[in-house]
């Protein structure tokens, strides 16, 4: 009898564990509802069997398929010289490539962990009501900034194809007439950029997103520093923060890594293109490139801030945490002095502006008000050096393969891609 109440326990506790990284189910009617209908309308969604098949289908036929066509077909080696693309290959392989990048990865994250898990919304059902207010309305508002990103580009996109066919740089009537095979041809070639633009943007974005969740979930971390709180919940809360932030690192690392390596890739290409002997560059051969360069550069950069904000929001509790232990430390003292009288709340909040508050260049979390002294009368002196030195060598952010990406490390990748720049400025203009 013991011997199958204890095979039973270990079979119940396998099926837990089993279940415990299943993916998440969400009715249809949640606050995913919108979302996903984006996704359906883009054809990225992979909830089904005919839906990956779909999605699949469109991302080959607008990411290889067209742009294949585009360079190999609709060549204009006769045009005159405004309407030659020199740069064609550069565009369409830089465009190409971080797209494919993004789709696989996207692909990759909704079919492993589902929409919701992977945006962390199984998790909001710890949270405060104002995280979880504050990430929804995020969320809400995210595809208006995919929107913000690819409308512009779009737009100078569709204004140089339409003037680019318009003019008659293409005479290849492969569905028996001009007009209606450059219109075909323009259309398909239209589809194909705002298709790949916005996978682009939506999986920087989707990253963007979930940073700034842990950024509200710090923001709220740091009121337990205001309040009579124990080390053990501020510890706890603390490692729950930090294993989020190595779950986002862990997902994201190859595609911050790889995109990195594509973008600059693609702008040393666009460097030795327009720096070559006997290239010539306006806006009429270079019009797309450039276009193409700014969509690439505001991808990376997306992903960048956000990955160095939340890292400093993280570094900035080590301060915070220290700056709450000397002021418990400062009112202790003087507690137990009977000669300097002292009040129950705390030091006195220095004016920081005319009105007392903060300027627009402080920081949220590491600010020059000091923190009200709670923590003398129910926690020790011990405890508390002990949890600012956990901050001080524990300290969070967002990883890739080890390295933070704070704001050393952009420091260092700038020193890097200028050095770059200028050796291939060397060898081609001249540079010394």
């Amino acid at each position: 009898m013991g011997d199958n109440d204890e095979y039973n326990s270990r079979k119940s506790l396998l099926n837990r564990n089993k279940n415990k990284f299943n993916r998440s189910v969400s009715h249809a009617y949640d606050e995913l509802h919108s979302f996903r209908r984006y996704l359906r309308l883009m054809c990225v969604d992979q909830s089904n069997v005919w839906t990956a098949c779909l999605s699949w289908s469109m991302f080959f036929v607008f990411t290889l398929v067209v742009p294949a066509i585009s360079h190999f077909v609709l060549a204009c080696s006769s045009c005159d010289s405004k309407h030659e693309r020199p740069y064609e290959t550069v565009v369409q392989l830089s465009l190409s490539g971080v797209a494919t990048l993004s789709f696989v990865c996207l692909s990759r994250f909704v079919r492993k962990y589902g929409l919701r898990r992977f945006l962390f919304f199984d998790k909001l059902c710890d949270e405060s009501e104002t995280v979880r207010k504050g990430y929804t309305d995020r969320l809400n508002s995210s595809l208006k900034i995919v929107s913000c990103f690819v409308g512009p580009c779009f737009i100078a996109e569709c204004a140089y194809k339409i003037w680019w066919y318009a003019s008659g740089a293409s005479q290849i009537p492969f569905l028996g007439n001009v007009v209606l095979s450059d219109t075909v041809a323009c259309i398909m070639e239209l589809c194909s950029w705002l298709y790949r633009t916005t996978v682009i943007f939506l999986v920087c974005v989707l990253f963007r997103l979930i940073c700034h969740l842990q950024i509200l979930r710090l923001q709220d971390f740091a009121l337990v520093f205001q309040v009579d709180s124990d080390v053990e919940t501020i510890l706890s809360e603390h490692l729950r923060i930090r294993r989020h932030l190595r779950i986002i690192s862990h997902r994201y690392r190859a595609f911050v890594l790889l995109a990195l390596i594509l973008v600059t890739g693609s702008q040393f290409s666009s460097l030795l293109s327009t720096t070559k002997t006997g290239a010539v560059v306006d806006i009429y051969r270079a019009g797309e490139l450039a276009l193409c360069s700014i969509t690439l550069l505001a991808g990376v950069l997306i992903i960048l801030r956000s990955a160095t904000k939340i890292t400093h929001k993280a570094q900035a509790v080590t301060s915070l945490a220290a700056k709450w232990h000397i002021c418990s430390t400062l009112d202790t003292f003087e507690h137990n002095d009977g000669e300097t009288p002292t009040t129950s709340s705390g030091p006195v909040v220095p004016t920081v502006g005319i009105d007392g508050n903060t300027t627009d260049e402080e920081d949220e979390l590491d600010n020059t008000k000091l923190i009200p002294a709670y923590a003398y009368s129910t926690i020790s002196f011990q405890k508390r050096q002990a949890l600012v030195t956990y901050f001080e060598n524990n300290r969070a952010g967002i990883t890739v393969y080890g390295f933070t990406l704070d704001r050393t490390t952009l420091h260092s990748i700038f020193g890097v891609e200028l050095a770059l720049v200028l050796w291939l400025l060397g060898k081609t203009v001249g540079i010394s």
